[in-house]
């Protein structure tokens, strides 16, 4: 699919959002939007690969007869549908019972159904409870049916979810049916979703534009120096993975086979559901990825919490756009976590650091690790000043980028990007200054390819360039008192051209004595003429 086309049926879907949602705040039709999409992007998954497993047994509706094809086999051979379900979870991993699918959902709304709302509520509790091996317990909770916003009476909620599929239906269907356009559908209403939630948006989505940059930037060290090919990473995390786009866009850059298996954490139990749903509908199956509903800085997660070295959980590739300089409240305990006892613990006002701990603490020998931080850890002192001066001196952050400032949703502060990595080789530090490389927007600045370019290959090639990168030494670091405030290194200020006084001065004595000259020729023509000369 074109982008052209995935423009027109992004707005083609958020236009139906907008026609229906009514009384409803966008935040909350979101999650029924989408999950339709998510329902439709299964079914229609489902129902293709099943019909290649029964090849010429796959039935066709006959003219007086809507249901989906695989109802009427259902009926007609009740007693292989077992082993049927069986040959599908290992195909595509999951099942649909027939009443469920998209195609049967639509044509109870087409029909005007009164069971439609009923049909849902159990297809939703199908999917969460039986349809995979691993169960997604959980997945539509955020999601209420029953709720009033829908309609005060079940009659009402019934034909307002009646209209909301139909109109889905119709939309969708104008477009190819290739089933990948629906997971971009999907990103695309996300970051329209978030464009209209102001700083709520932070919660869940990275603008693409940021999450291309530090996807681009974990692969690169992947590459094979000869050849170029990126090579396949074992495990990838993002412990602050929102609606999960960033783990999406390192598997993007590495194929679908490129990546063992993704890890994200994520604390809104809305946005993680988001998150889960998003990695099925781009093809991810529930055995290559693992998303926890909890908190980081606790690290409640059990497989993150081995004390033992050797069974650590490593990882290839660490992402991250945790909450900017977000207050926490650190206890005795943390002191003494495994994550923070070499460094010591953020301070309660920002947990900037506390973020960039936790993710560094899992990172692999050869791995990197690109997060997204506000330019106050750059600079600011008292406990931050100490783990950043360690973390210097211990030689693992690699690289700054400074971005434009208004690239988010949630906040029009200018942010970096640092990179880390256990075993650098320079023994220096990149700076990137790429605060004025950016197309200006009305309410967003963007960033346009040849700018995301410009950042990734220098980082690539340790390039330097005046008012824009420069690699820069310990010493001087150090000299500094380890802040990293970019334009101290990378100012993109233009000298003032040199003045020199002594040829201004000879330029000036030139021009009085063209005046005097010149005024001595005009009172000459005025006294021929009979006037007064000029004073």
């Amino acid at each position: 699919m074109t982008k052209e086309e995935l423009n027109q049926l992004g707005k083609t879907l958020w236009d139906i959002a907008d026609q229906l949602r009514g009384a409803m705040n966008a935040d909350d039709f979101r999650d029924y939007m989408l999950s339709f999409l998510f329902l439709r992007y299964l079914s229609d998954n489902y129902e293709t690969a099943a019909k290649k497993e029964l090849g010429n047994d796959y039935p066709t509706s006959g003219e007086g007869d809507k249901r989906a094809p695989l109802a009427i086999w259902y009926e007609e051979n009740a007693a292989d549908t077992a082993d049927f379900e069986k040959q599908m979870r290992i195909k595509v991993h999951y099942v649909i019972e027939p009443q469920y699918l998209w195609s049967s959902v639509a044509e109870m709304a087409r029909t005007q159904h009164a069971d439609l709302l009923d049909t849902l509520w159990k297809g939703f509790k199908y999917i969460e409870e039986k349809s995979f091996e691993s169960t997604f317990q959980g997945l539509f909770s955020e999601i209420n049916l029953h709720s009033e916003k829908l309609g005060k009476k079940p009659s009402e909620r019934n034909a307002k979810l009646c209209a909301i599929i139909q109109k889905i239906a119709e939309g969708i269907s104008k477009f190819s049916t290739d089933m990948d356009i629906l997971g971009d559908a999907y990103e695309y209403l996300i970051g329209e979703f978030a464009a209209g939630s102001g700083k709520k948006a932070g919660e869940f989505y990275t603008p693409q534009q940021i999450s291309t940059i530090l996807s681009e930037i974990v692969t690169l060290d992947s590459q094979e120096p000869k050849t170029g090919k990126k090579q396949k990473l074992s495990k990838v995390l993002d412990f602050a993975c929102g609606s999960g786009s960033l783990l999406l866009n390192v598997r993007k850059q590495l194929g679908p086979h490129g990546i063992g298996k993704i890890y994200g954490q994520e604390k809104n139990i809305t946005t993680y559901n988001l998150a889960r749903m998003n990695m099925l509908l781009h093809g991810v199956k529930d055995t290559e990825f693992e998303i926890h509903h909890g908190d980081s800085l606790l690290n409640d997660w059990d497989i993150l919490n081995e004390m033992n070295p050797a069974k650590k959980l490593q990882f290839d590739a660490v992402v991250a756009n945790p909450p900017f300089s977000y207050r926490w409240e650190p206890n005795e305990t943390l002191s003494e976590d495994f994550r923070f006892k070499n460094y010591g613990l953020a301070p309660k006002s920002a947990a900037d650091f506390a973020f960039l701990l936790h993710g560094f603490h899992f990172l692999s020998d050869s791995g990197v690790m690109a997060i997204i931080l506000p330019h106050g850890v750059l600079f600011r002192g008292g406990a931050e000043e100490r783990i950043r001066t360690k973390l210097l001196k211990d030689g693992h952050i690699d690289t700054v980028i400074g971005l434009p400032a208004n690239l988010f949703f949630s906040t029009g502060i200018p942010v970096c990007i640092l990179v880390l990595k256990r075993c650098k080789k320079p023994d220096d530090v990149l700076f990137i200054n790429a605060s004025e490389y950016f197309e200006k927007g009305k309410r967003q600045n963007r960033l346009l390819p040849e700018h995301i370019d410009k950042i990734v290959e220098t980082y690539q090639y340790r390039k330097e360039e005046l008012r824009y990168s420069r690699r820069v030494s310990m010493e001087e670091i150090e000299k500094n008192d380890y802040n990293l405030n970019i334009s101290r290194y990378v100012s993109t200020a233009t000298a003032e051209e040199k003045i020199d006084l002594q040829a201004v001065n000879a330029e000036l004595v030139k021009c009085e004595e063209k005046i005097v000259e010149n005024t001595g020729k005009h009172n000459q023509f005025l006294k021929e003429l009979g006037l007064p000369p000029l004073p």
